[in-house]
């Protein structure tokens, strides 16, 4: 199978999904992904797809709960390197 972005090869893997939208953010750990080698390019089945709907959808309890520390970049941090 060829990457239908760049057409380099892809592989079966599984990846972690990461679900980002109006302030909700959550991981999904070990799904299974194709992702091609050259330029990382994720695409899931559409069973997959489904599943991850259903979670974006809030429809199952999450397996744990982590907390994430956030900063956001301002030009001036830098200014010291």
């Amino acid at each position: 199978m060829k990457c239908v972005f760049c057409g380099g090869r892809v592989e079966s893997q599984k990846v972690t999904f990461v679900y980002d939208y109006d302030n909700n953010y959550f991981f999904v750990e070990n799904v299974p992904a194709e992702v091609c080698v050259q330029c990382g390019e994720k695409t899931y089945s559409p069973e997959v797809t489904d599943e991850l709907i259903r979670l974006a959808k809030k429809e199952l309890k999450p397996v744990k709960t982590i907390q994430v520390p956030v900063f956001e970049y301002v030009d001036q941090v830098w200014s010291w390197i």
